[in-house]
């Protein structure tokens, strides 16, 4: 029996990926060719020539729907212009991709879930799926971000092993197996076919097989390592990094030292790796593919975090400073910054502490100085780097 694919999300991203797993589960007979996609339904309509939808918590008039007001439901519009006009707009979705505003209809069968959602997301959506499933399914997320306890050693908890919890609730549910797909990947260019590369990592050799052929094409290249925690850590622990090179930018430093700050960072990536998760026997090459160096170079001269640390940065040295919260609200159009307004870095700090290793880690600890406690920008090279070596 082909195998039956259901894609939990439908934003920026989910929407991205949605244009390699349709051909290829049309193209390839290990699959059905019916693809269904869970989005979060929304009323939509065109004005002058650009999809809009209601203003934040706006309510249609008393006794009327949004209908009534001329809009239509988004996966109404996606089924019939094959194009997700809010989320990735201008790219047309393979015809086999069916949006569907029920994650329990479209996971009903399914022996491949793909979850591309905010991990916020998880626990209102997760329990909805519920005996819908098939028996012996296989799950791959694509959620880029990290959770940590709350007391004792903050240890961080992978957003893969949330979602296999919250699967695993209720008495007598299976156990899914969860890989994980992590890499440079910006979406709008992966969705236009500019050629990228992606990392599953995975439990089982079998699966991480299945799931590259779902995912790899010509211009996506897609491979597996027996390392969910490493390739997952890596999607989360960039961003952190990430705010270290933003300050040099912001300062003016040139090459050499934003690769000092890169190569010092993917170190580090690589220890914390270790230290919270050792027993799952993080590989060093995990860090030499498309989830770590590849990505931690791309969210260092690309992403929103370099970007508002940039910013942070000049305002200091200018005697303006600003809070995060500014920045990200005067810089980025409506989106956030990766790991909650950098509460990554705060949870790493946290975490490091309570294991008692500051000391191995001097790169985090001056990004938090900086960010979070007054420090000078300029002191992002003031670390002792005899820890090295």
């Amino acid at each position: 029996m082909p195998e039956k694919v259901a894609l939990i999300g439908s934003g920026n991203w989910g929407s991205a990926i949605a244009t390699k797993i349709g051909v290829n589960a049309s193209a390839c007979a290990d699959f059905d060719d019916k693809v269904y996609m869970w989005v979060f339904e929304e009323y939509v309509k065109e004005e002058d020539g650009k999809w809009v939808r209601p203003a934040r918590g706006a309510k249609p008039p008393e006794g009327k729907t949004w209908v009534d007001e001329g809009y239509t439901p988004l996966t109404q519009v996606i089924n019939e212009k094959h194009e997700n006009v809010i989320y990735l707009p201008g790219i047309e979705l393979p015809h086999n991709i069916v949006a569907c505003p029920d994650v329990a209809t479209c996971v009903d069968g399914a022996t491949m879930m793909v979850f591309v959602i905010p991990h916020n997301f998880l626990a209102p959506i997760v329990p909805k799926m519920e005996g819908k499933f098939a028996k012996g399914a296989i799950g791959c997320s694509l959620i880029k971000g990290i959770e940590f306890e709350k007391e004792g050693d903050m240890k961080p908890i992978l957003i893969s092993d949330l979602l296999q919890a919250e699967m695993k609730k209720s008495d007598g549910a299976p156990v899914v197996d969860m890989s994980v797909l992590m890499g440079a990947n910006v979406a709008n260019e992966v969705a236009k076919g500019d050629f990228a590369e992606a990392t599953i990592g995975c439990t089982k050799p079998e699966n991480g097989l299945k799931w590259c052929k779902l995912f790899n094409t010509k211009d996506f290249a897609v491979q597996a390592v027996t390392d969910v925690a490493g390739a997952e850590l890596c999607g989360a622990m960039k961003n952190v990094v990430a705010l270290g090179a933003g300050f040099c930018d912001g300062l003016g430093y040139g090459g050499n030292t934003k690769a000092a700050i890169i190569r010092i960072g993917l170190k580090e990536m690589q220890k914390f790796c270790k230290v919270f998760y050792g027993d799952r026997q993080i590989k060093d090459e995990t860090f030499l593919e498309s989830c770590g160096v590849a990505d931690l170079v791309t969210t260092c001269f690309g992403g929103r975090n370099r970007k508002c640390a940039d910013i942070f940065a000049k305002n200091i040295a200018a005697g303006t400073p600003k809070a995060w919260d500014v920045i990200e609200a005067e810089e980025l159009n409506g989106q956030k910054l990766q790991g909650e307004r950098t509460g990554t870095a705060q949870d790493v700090m946290k975490a490091i502490k309570a294991k008692g290793v500051v000391d191995a880690f001097p790169l985090f600890s001056q990004i938090h100085k900086i960010a979070f406690e007054g420090a000078k920008p300029e002191t992002i090279i003031d670390m002792k780097l005899e820890k090295y070596y």
